[in-house]
């Protein structure tokens, strides 16, 4: 009897365990280049600069004929937009990019097939889902950048903390932690480095008057204009924007990995799957550092000085739960604005 049943269960094991191979061989198998064309196009959700991400779309484009439609928004746009369609039944995305924080929240309410770009399989293992719904293939270090013409290097800040000395009041510029997610995740992960200075150093923040930009990305702007002097932004901004900007050398950046997600209801899903297996590639990979992207392929940095000690002092967030959100979004709301 006992024999019987270990029979059953290793045989059951076995099937699971085949099963689940075969599961992983198909997520990975090549995209089927014949019948992308055949779609003609894809619909792209995303939040890198059109700049950017014009040099993966343009480059996809003369490869394969296959025609890309790029709809841009910061990372809480996007997961507006695409949930609010989802909800309605009307999806019109065949791919999402954006990072981890909100791309884990549309895996939750079911928007992505499984889907791993083969490229992608040459990425340090610290960088992949382990799921797979989802693919990495750029990362967001999140510094101070600031204006070099206001601020002299020597003068620029050497850590976050420094941010909130009175010097900086009014002259700073960031995204409006109670509105953007990816922002709110940043100073809710800066707990873990700070402890029980964490609150103290956001209520220093709100006291300082920043500017308060939609999203990280637009923070470069203020700064160009001149209407802030330093600010907390991206680091990849500093080339892609022109003007008198750099970025502060500190003792950690902390970033979120973006993501590429094939929509569940694709309606172009072969194009969809070789897009992302494009923009993960060698080829698409090297094309899109050149746009002072941080890429997730070993080696290939971005045209930015000391890129390469940026990516060493990357520490990957934590994300917080949905619910979690909420509750540190209406936090920093009552912080910033007192209600």
């Amino acid at each position: 009897m006992l024999l019987s049943r270990y029979v059953k269960y290793s045989a059951t094991a076995m099937m699971t365990t085949i099963l689940l191979a075969l599961a992983d061989i198909a997520a990975a198998q090549a995209p089927n280049i014949d019948a992308a064309k055949k779609e003609g196009g894809i619909v792209l959700y995303g939040t890198a600069t059109p700049q950017a991400m014009d040099v993966i779309n343009k480059g996809f484009e003369k490869k394969y004929g296959i025609r890309v439609e790029y709809w841009r928004a910061s990372a809480t746009g996007v997961a507006d937009r695409a949930l609010n369609e989802w909800r309605a039944g009307k999806p019109g995305f065949d791919v999402v990019e954006a990072s981890r924080g909100v791309q884990l929240i549309m895996q939750k309410a079911g928007l992505f097939s499984r889907y791993a770009p083969p490229s992608a399989n040459k990425f340090p293992a610290r960088f992949r889902e382990k799921d797979e719904i989802s693919t990495p293939w750029r990362m967001l270090p999140i510094g101070i950048i600031y204006n070099n013409e206001l601020v002299k290097a020597a003068d620029a800040p050497k850590s976050l903390e420094e941010l909130v000395n009175p010097k900086w009041k009014g002259k700073l510029a960031m995204p409006d932690p109670s509105s953007h997610t990816t922002t709110a995740q940043f100073l809710w992960n800066l707990k873990k480095y700070m402890g029980d200075k964490w609150p103290d150093f956001v209520k220093g923040l709100a006291r300082q008057q920043p500017l308060l930009i939609e999203s990280l990305t637009p923070v470069i702007n203020a700064l160009i204009k001149g209407e802030s002097h330093v600010g907390i932004g991206l680091i990849n901004t500093v080339t892609q924007f022109k003007g008198p900007v750099d970025y502060a050398p500190i003792d950690r950046y902390l970033a979120d990995p973006s993501l590429f997600s094939l929509g569940a209801k694709a309606a172009h899903a072969n194009a969809a799957k070789l897009y992302i297996e494009y923009a993960c590639s060698p080829e698409g990979q090297e094309a899109f550092a050149k746009t002072g992207e941080f890429v997730l392929s070993p080696g290939i940095y971005p045209a930015i000085h000391d890129a390469d000690k940026v990516t060493a002092k990357v520490v990957f967030m934590d994300n917080p739960t949905e619910e979690e959100f909420k509750t540190i979004m209406a936090d920093f709301r009552v912080v910033f604005f007192g209600k």
